[in-house]
């Protein structure tokens, strides 16, 4: 477990998006810039993430509105952060619909267990992303039906959506 006092601070490259400076001691202390954690800002709020690289050894975590809210922080406003290493399989939680279609579907599975982890993140976060068990139903199946129809390596978000290339 590592703790440090930093800053909100907002990317110049993406305009609106908020960011926790990690300092370059901190980052030399995880070793890596791959590695998936669970931040915990001023003991309040909890939530998985990664690391980006922000320059001079130091790095950032992106911190979304809802939570700068639900904290009760703005831009500058220094807060206490907690970082630990998240040991779960996928860096983000399995969403039981996911989950049992992954047990009934064999083809599924393993293909879902050939995508980068990125892509598999991306993919449980979306089926999360509504409240609705049914909606999460729906969009586990039609991303999990989508994969399958995807040559083994050319697997891309879009086509899992079910939406034409760019």
């Amino acid at each position: 477990m590592i703790q440090f006092n930093t800053h909100i601070a907002l990317l110049q490259h993406l305009p609106g998006m908020h960011y926790l400076e990690v300092p370059q001691e901190v980052v030399q202390q995880l070793g890596t810039l791959k590695i998936r954690l669970h931040c915990t800002v001023n003991q309040a709020l909890t939530f998985q993430c990664g690391l980006m690289a922000l320059g001079e050894g130091k790095a950032y975590i992106s911190i979304s509105n809802k939570r700068m809210q639900q904290l009760g922080v703005r831009l500058h406003d220094t807060v206490a952060v907690t970082l630990e290493k998240d040991n779960s399989a996928y860096g983000t939680e399995m969403p039981a619909e996911m989950e049992e279609l992954l047990v009934q579907d064999e083809e599924g599975n393993r293909r879902f267990l050939l995508l980068k982890p990125g892509i598999q993140r991306y993919m449980l976060n979306h089926v999360s992303a509504v409240k609705s068990p049914q909606l999460r139903v729906d969009r586990a199946i039609t991303l999990i039906e989508n994969l399958k129809t995807l040559p083994e390596g050319k697997e891309n978000f879009r086509a899992m959506l079910g939406l034409p290339p760019r």
